[in-house]
């Protein structure tokens, strides 16, 4: 195989890119090796002793939370759509309120490692387990796709690699740096990458946000102003909605079923939930929701700058033309401002926000694998922790999990990154969220309840999604030469999370199922954290 080098953006330096890069790399790994020597027991490996504070893990929460569709999609949604790609924002940042209101306390309360141990506290063991541990891979592997996706745009675009075979090569390159930080450093490891990737991404965001201001004697007017004269026939509506989303009924339709999937999609998603078993109590838990709360929103204000800054100063043509489409906005806007020193920083800190994402979504996959059928559905319970079993199942099941995420980046890679995560945050709000709320709040949930809401909940949303103009039939389609669509909602949330919380209602009510000795345990442990699984 053999790529070709050749600057694809005008300025661009792709040897800078790679030597920045190289060094972030070689400087995380020497901390996941030094994290490694805490790693042999199941306690370690997925929760880290449970060792991190509730600010750590804050910040950790934030990097994990801070993908490549923050990053790049949204900055780019917001350069070519104004006030529709700020709505990504808006739903990302509100749907934290759910997670820090409802789950993270309770969660954090019942559960050991992972969201099966909390469904299963009340119901029987293994069926549960089994969907839980179904729900949670098919999350994974659709959050994972869109980290892939935004790792094969960079480096077309900061690179210089032209040609789908170089694009290919780096995303394999990506997926095998990620698998030997999942394999060497478990999730401490991977928690201290995620922090020190969202202090470099949160620190390069402020200073271009700075910097776009100051272009403009920090007068936002003046910015927006800018942005509405260079964004040529729709630049007259960036400052108001329906640029993406208010053409149609359908569209406008659109929208409400993605607003639903973001806001209702971060409780659900199973890197995130995970991350409550890594702090000490229920109350670092929660103060971890309000740090990453902070730091979320601060970052997101600061798309709102760095997309309207884009647009205005590098201009929505040369962003839809660059290779990689809209992601390619904050990159551009990087070379813009500060020339290609800038924009290797800018390469690197994208890179580091793709491996500790896909790290944290990785060991979440393997860890629920491991964790929920080797030990408790098909060893029930008697995998030997102490030899280290379960964990060595969780390293294969990592390197599985990173080939096929691999192939399908490789797949997807010409795709908005941004709406691939809002496809797994409608999976993750239809299948997880209804069966979480469901076993923490009604007492009469059951067995047969939660296997209707996770299957059914993945079963219809991945049905629709099929079926939709996300895969097939229009020219932004995954697959542009077939057409195969009869649902017309490009995300199915508006329908397919209705639908799981009906489900788990109607399989409840018709099975005469119940544990009210375990719902009253459930109800003291998760409100008070009596019981609950303590630092180790």
């Amino acid at each position: 195989m053999t790529t070709v080098l050749a600057a694809a953006v005008e300025g661009s330096h792709p040897g800078l890119n790679i030597t920045i890069f190289a060094i972030f790399v070689a400087i995380t790994l020497v901390i996941v090796f030094r994290a490694s020597r805490d790693t042999r027991t199941a306690a370690h490996y997925y929760a880290a002793g449970r060792s991190f504070s509730g600010a750590q893990n804050g910040i950790a929460i934030s990097g994990d939370y801070l993908s490549a569709a923050s990053f790049l999609g949204i900055a780019g949604s917001i350069a070519i759509n104004g006030y529709d790609g700020f709505l990504y924002s808006i739903g990302f940042l509100v749907a934290w309120l759910v997670a820090l209101l409802l789950v993270a306390e309770m969660l954090r309360n019942t559960g050991k490692f992972t969201l099966g141990d909390v469904l299963a506290f009340r119901m029987r063991q293994r069926p549960v387990r089994a969907a839980a541990a179904t729900s949670t891979l098919v999350v994974s592997l659709f959050y994972l796709l869109a980290q892939m996706a935004g790792a094969g745009v960079l480096v077309a675009l900061l690179l210089g690699v032209s040609g789908d075979a170089g694009q290919n090569l780096v995303i394999a390159v990506v997926g095998a740096i990620m698998i030997v930080y999942v394999l060497v450093g478990g999730m401490k490891g991977t928690t201290w990458v995620q922090i020190v990737k969202a202090v470099l991404l949160i620190a390069a965001a402020a200073a271009m946000t700075v910097w776009v201001l100051a272009e403009y004697n920090l007068n936002l007017s003046s910015l927006l102003q800018d942005a509405v004269n260079h964004g040529g026939k729709t630049g007259a509506k960036l400052l108001d909605p329906g640029v993406a989303y208010g053409k149609t009924g359908t569209t406008k339709l659109d929208f409400l079923s993605l607003a639903l999937a973001l806001v209702l999609g971060t409780a659900g998603l199973p890197h995130v939930l995970m991350r409550f078993y890594t702090v000490p109590s229920a109350k670092d838990a929660r103060r971890s929701v309000v740090w990453a709360i902070g730091l979320i929103g601060l970052f997101y204000l600061f798309t709102l700058v760095l997309g309207y800054g884009a647009g205005a100063l590098v201009g929505p043509e040369k962003i839809a033309k660059a290779p990689g489409g809209s992601n390619a906005a904050a990159p551009l806007l990087a070379l813009e401002l500060g020339g290609p020193w800038l924009l290797g920083f800018v390469a690197a800190v994208a890179f580091a926000t793709i491996l500790a994402v896909v790290a944290g979504l990785t060991i979440t996959a393997s860890a629920s694998f491991a964790h929920d059928v080797y030990a408790n559905v098909l060893k029930r319970g008697e995998a030997g922790d102490d030899r280290g079993r379960e964990v060595l199942v969780a390293r294969i099941t990592a390197v599985v999990i990173g080939a096929v995420a691999i192939v399908g980046g490789i797949l997807a890679k010409n795709q908005n990154v941004a709406f691939l995560v809002a496809l797994a945050f409608a999976v993750a709000a239809s299948a997880n969220l209804p069966t979480i709320l469901y076993t923490l709040f009604w007492k009469r949930f059951n067995t047969t309840g939660a296997l209707c809401s996770i299957y059914g909940g993945l079963i219809v949303t991945i049905v629709l999604i099929v079926f939709s103009p996300a895969v097939s039939g229009t020219k932004t389609s995954m697959i542009k030469s077939a057409d195969f669509h009869w649902f017309p909602l490009s995300n199915p949330g508006l329908v397919s999370i209705p639908l799981s919380f009906l489900l788990g209602w109607l399989g409840t009510m018709l099975s005469k199922e119940h544990d009210e000795a375990k719902w009253e345990e459930m109800q003291v442990r998760s409100h008070t954290g009596a019981g609950a699984e303590k630092a180790g």
